[in-house]
């Protein structure tokens, strides 16, 4: 999968082990908009996806994820590679610990009708919400945030990638 861009802090020549997490996550474009999650807590957009298990492959958890943070059901027949982001920093809770993270991004379709989320309990606090809206708007919000318990690296991932699908022609500025 190629490179998208890689996000690197530079800031753990004082770390001593490292904590991998890697992600795979879902690229559904309709009429110009972009499926997303929207933090109605912290105000946020992010693209549906999340953790890949131990065993599991990055496109099963793309499509587990999606059904389970969007309600929208990936037709596994679509699934397209797009890229992969980067990701490497200090830990945020624990100075020794390098935080390291390839982000998996798959361009796909899914069934028109979404069914219920399946939420975790964080995700739940947040009012995770699936929203598609059209990419500047979710670009400058991402850009904006200002509270929230989570490292503004994982916003301007989004925003960025959200740009790459500007620059390759998958998403159109109005």
């Amino acid at each position: 999968m190629r490179l998208l861009f890689e996000m690197d802090k530079k800031d753990y020549a004082e770390c001593t082990h490292s904590f991998v997490r890697n992600s795979a996550r879902s690229i559904i474009i309709s009429n110009n908009k972009v499926a997303m999650i929207h933090s109605l807590k912290y105000d946020y957009y992010k693209f549906p996806g999340g953790g890949i298990e131990d065993g599991e492959n990055p496109i099963d958890a793309m499509i587990r994820e999606t059904k389970e943070e969007a309600g929208l059901e990936v037709k596994p027949e679509t699934v397209k590679e797009y890229g992969l982001v980067h990701r490497i920093q200090k830990s945020d809770s624990d100075e020794t610990e390098c935080f390291v993270q390839d982000n998996y991004y798959y361009l796909c379709e899914a069934n028109e009708n979404a069914v219920s989320q399946d939420l975790d309990d964080y995700e739940e606090k947040e009012e995770y919400t699936l929203e598609f809206i059209d990419p500047e708007t979710a670009i400058k919000k991402n850009r904006s945030v200002i509270h929230s318990p989570y490292n503004n690296m994982m916003f301007e991932r989004e925003a960025r990638v959200l740009e790459e699908l500007i620059a390759d022609g998958y998403l159109t500025v109005i």
